[in-house]
């Protein structure tokens, strides 16, 4: 009896998740929307089977994905079904929403990776490559324009540009990193509620004021700014992007912590949840506070100022 539930809930899983794919290859607009929907039926999956049973709803999921839509929803089935497993696996041993987070993104990011290694191997498609030589023509055929009005094109704005373009190049990596991290973080804003409908318990999350990175991080991101600006690598090498992408996701760190400790002395004082709140969106809207935060989190990460304010 148990056998034919399993049956019958991961034949109606595999239903929706068809219905949910086709919307996504076939309807464009909806399709953007509903992709996060699409790890929904492997996380409710694989929060109550065997990992075994699991994988099988994998592969099943995979050949009507061939079936329902081209060959080119395997890579989708396979990014959003491996980490809904994941994700799912983490719920059912009751780990913490922050390394059921964290395992989920690193998954999505490996999958990724391998997924754009491939392509660019067997098939001789590299999209960011080919993105930034797009790019590079763009400005080039705005140069043509300027020149063919009489105009001659500022060539500091150019040089930014261009070095604007290089940068994106080299941190590529880190793009790749954020991206994983930003798509499982609205999987799991989209899908949660959903799950837990179905009885599953998800845990509970951690408010964004107890969100405290090691110390040690800061003493690494202090180093390596220090070697950045004194041997000063040349553009585009190894060293360089490597320092670059290393400095990038540390001062994106340094962010996270400084508007934690927003989220906490606003806890402290006791103010409307409204003023973190406008303050968390002004990072998106006004740039210098990106700084303004970044700041504060390596104050806050270098001077212990949470312990110290809870002792006043």
């Amino acid at each position: 009896m148990k056998n034919v539930h399993k049956l019958t809930e991961g034949a109606i899983l595999l239903a929706v998740f068809t219905v949910l794919l086709f919307i996504t290859i076939y309807v464009p607009l909806l399709g953007t929307v509903v992709n996060f929907f699409l790890p929904a039926p492997f996380i409710m999956y694989a929060a109550k089977n065997k990992r075994i049973d699991s994988f099988v709803f994998l592969v099943a999921a995979s050949i009507l994905s061939l079936i329902a839509g081209t060959l080119l929803a395997i890579p989708l089935t396979l990014s959003y079904g491996i980490t809904g497993l994941v994700i799912g696996d983490f719920i059912q041993h009751k780990r913490s929403r922050r390394s059921t987070y964290i395992a989920g993104s690193i998954t999505f990011l490996i999958i990724l990776v391998i997924q754009y290694a491939i392509t660019v191997a067997f098939f001789k498609i590299n999209f960011i490559k080919d993105s930034m030589e797009l790019m590079r023509e763009s400005i080039d055929q705005s140069i043509s324009i300027f020149k063919a009005f009489g105009q001659e094109p500022n060539e500091a704005v150019l040089n930014q540009l261009n070095q604007g373009i290089d940068l994106m190049q080299s941190l590529t990596p880190t793009i790749f990193v954020l991206f994983s991290f930003i798509i499982v973080f609205f999987i799991q804003a989209i899908t949660f509620p959903i799950v837990k409908r179905f009885g599953i318990d998800v845990g509970k999350s951690d408010p964004i004021r107890n969100i405290s990175l090691p110390k040690s991080l800061l003493y690494y991101f202090i180093i390596l700014l220090f070697i950045s600006m004194v041997f000063q690598p040349e553009m585009n090498s190894f060293i360089h992007i490597a320092l670059s992408n290393i400095l990038f996701i540390l001062q994106l760190l340094m962010i996270v912590q400084g508007l934690s400790f927003v989220w906490f002395y606003s806890h402290l004082k006791e103010w409307s949840k409204a003023i973190p709140i406008l303050l968390t969106i002004s990072l998106f809207i006004i740039p210098i506070m990106l700084y303004l935060v970044m700041i504060l989190g390596i104050i806050d990460l270098g001077l212990d100022w949470r312990k110290k304010l809870q002792k006043i």
